[in-house]
């Protein structure tokens, strides 16, 4: 809806459709997966590096499928209900790849709640609000991961760009619209399907815009997820390129996530990426970002080189 990832266009953009695909779906399909299922394998991964299970109340209480006969919000959350014992995922699973990956996501939140329920109240908050393949099934892979992750980043640096430029009354309100479209086209590369006006308010179809929730967090988090990688990379003893990295059974991976999770928010983000980079920097750092991504890069700019792809027009009259 807000193109905000480009994961959906995978199938037909990738170069090598007919190689090794890491889409499990028909996989977990075959062998009868249940979402039950789906998220004891995720528990089961962070158990492995040495982190706590799901409490019982957790089986209990969580809504894992989209109940029978009345109406739910079927977007997925983590809850924590602040009693050591009480902590939910809502979310309406369905049998996908993708949903396999959000219940990862939302366990991972629950994870951090575990972890830091011993720190007084107000720290009970995060930091920061914010394989092996063939040489074609690799580029197919990172390309996928790039379409959830890197396209990303332009629309999350967007969101809050056109917030704090309309806060600053640098634009006028007569022109909201038009300026989120002019910031879109600039950093994503991307027109509205049909013509629009200042009698649209398209920026208010986002949750967080309508909320007055900042943006810049999401853009933040991304680069700090792999740094965060690359430090659990580190500790398990990875060799080769980053994006080949599994911390999966890796307890000394566990160990330093567990230690970071559990400071919550009684450290700032800066003394945590300190923990967690053994001391190398305090500050954000977009070179493992970068680096996970190279190969593709480096395929990518031989694509461009060659089909003579030069970008697009950053403005309406000239697309």
């Amino acid at each position: 809806m807000w193109a905000q990832n480009w994961k959906n266009l995978a199938d037909i953009v990738l170069p090598y459709p007919g190689k090794q695909s890491v889409d499990v779906t028909p996989e977990m399909l075959r062998q009868g997966y249940t979402p039950l299922r789906m998220f004891q394998l995720a528990e089961e991964f962070y158990t492995s590096m040495g982190m706590n299970p799901m409490p019982p109340e957790f089986w209990h209480h969580s809504m894992l499928e989209k109940p029978l006969g009345r109406d739910v919000v079927c977007r997925a959350s983590a809850w924590d209900f602040c009693n050591h014992n009480d902590y939910r995922i809502k979310q309406c699973t369905e049998v996908t790849m993708e949903d396999l990956q959000t219940i990862h996501h939302e366990m991972a939140h629950i994870q951090y709640y575990l972890q830091y329920a011993n720190q007084p109240l107000l720290f009970r908050d995060g930091a920061n609000p914010v394989y092996f393949f063939l040489p074609e099934t690799n580029i197919n892979f990172l390309l996928t991961m790039a379409l959830d992750k890197v396209a990303y980043l332009p629309f999350a640096y967007v969101v809050d760009q056109w917030r704090w430029r309309l806060f600053s009354e640098e634009w006028k309100v007569e022109e909201m619209n038009s300026r989120w479209w002019d910031l879109r086209m600039r950093h994503q590369g991307i027109i509205p399907p049909i013509s629009r006006s200042e009698n649209d308010f398209d920026p208010a179809a986002k949750y967080h815009v309508v909320a007055d929730m900042p943006y810049i967090r999401y853009f933040v988090s991304l680069i700090l997820q792999f740094q965060l990688h690359e430090s659990l990379c580190q500790a398990a003893g990875h060799f080769g390129p980053l994006h080949t990295c599994d911390i999966y059974r890796s307890r000394e991976a566990g160990r330093l996530l567990s230690e970071i999770l559990s400071m919550g928010s009684s450290r700032s983000w800066s003394e945590i990426i300190h923990v967690m980079t053994k001391g190398r920097t305090d500050k954000l750092d977009s070179r493992p970002l970068l680096e996970y991504f190279q190969p593709l890069a480096m395929w990518l700019s031989v694509q461009n080189r060659d089909e003579k792809i030069v970008g697009w027009a950053t403005n309406n009259e000239d697309s």
